[in-house]
């Protein structure tokens, strides 16, 4: 089976989604992932909840190119979320035939956030999606043994835990923390690379998340060990945002050397 792999769209965040997936299908990804949510107030805003003309555009560019969606991303799960006002989003995520949705903890309460974790996976469920915790330093799971643990807790089949090599580092999770995850948890598989030394503070570590990342294999992080770790042919999703690299760079050239990056590393494991 050929492993998918996927152009994330922190990777090219300057495009519109349908011209992230004609992106991906220039740069060679057979896969894209689609933000229906952003991630934070400062990112552009897209009317794609709903049968939007913006939305029948990104179908239509699907469609034309054969790149499928492997993931929509981001629902937040706080202390005031109601799980079910998320459902027109997670019907679009499924409309565009995505594989699962990703999601972030920001709710002090473990106990809180791991029952909403699981009526989350149950609405998901109802759609045939996957449900994956992202684990983030700076979230309220803060690393790979916490998101661990309140999947476990939540205890939905299609539960999961997602690994970012960027977020392993950064979190001081160790790479050996993978092995404790079942490998039914481990749905897929965020890629990228960075410096093995650790930024100064919380707030250098959110601006290299967000900004300035490096491709697969430039960076100190031990992405092989990462990847026999986890099961054979997970997809990755390749999260490269390189924002001082794309004042001179376009997009699709970008893109490409994300995935070589990848490839390069993938032909390591033999």
């Amino acid at each position: 089976m050929t492993r998918p792999i996927s152009l994330a769209a922190l990777t090219v965040l300057e495009l519109t989604p349908p011209d992230m997936v004609s992106c991906a299908a220039d740069a060679g990804f057979s896969h894209v992932g689609i933000r229906l949510i952003p991630a934070t107030p400062t990112e552009p805003q897209y009317d794609l909840v709903g049968d939007t003309p913006l939305l029948r555009e990104v179908a239509r560019r699907l469609a034309d190119t054969g790149v499928q969606v492997l993931d929509v991303e981001i629902f937040r799960l706080k202390p005031e979320t109601d799980v079910a006002a998320y459902e027109p989003a997670i019907a679009c995520a499924a409309r565009l035939g995505a594989r699962g949705l990703l999601v972030a903890a920001n709710d002090p309460d473990e106990a809180r956030v791991t029952d909403r974790f699981a009526a989350f996976c149950d609405l998901a469920a109802t759609y045939r999606l996957t449900a994956d915790l992202e684990f983030m330093p700076w979230t309220d799971a803060r690393d790979l043994p916490q998101a661990a643990r309140i999947v476990e807790r939540a205890d939905r089949p299609n539960g999961g835990v997602l690994v970012d090599p960027f977020h392993l580092s950064r979190s001081r999770s160790r790479v050996a923390d993978i092995a404790t995850i079942p490998p039914s948890r481990l749905h897929v598989m965020q890629f990228c690379d960075v410096p093995a030394v650790l930024p100064p503070d919380m707030d250098a570590i959110l601006a290299e998340a967000r900004a300035e990342r490096l491709f697969p294999g430039e960076g100190g992080l031990d992405l092989v060990a990462m990847l026999r770790l986890m099961p054979p042919d997970v997809p990755l999703s390749v999260e490269v945002p390189t924002h001082t690299l794309a004042r001179s760079v376009g997009a699709v050239e970008r893109a490409r050397r994300a995935l070589a990056g990848t490839r390069a590393v993938l032909a390591q494991l033999g």
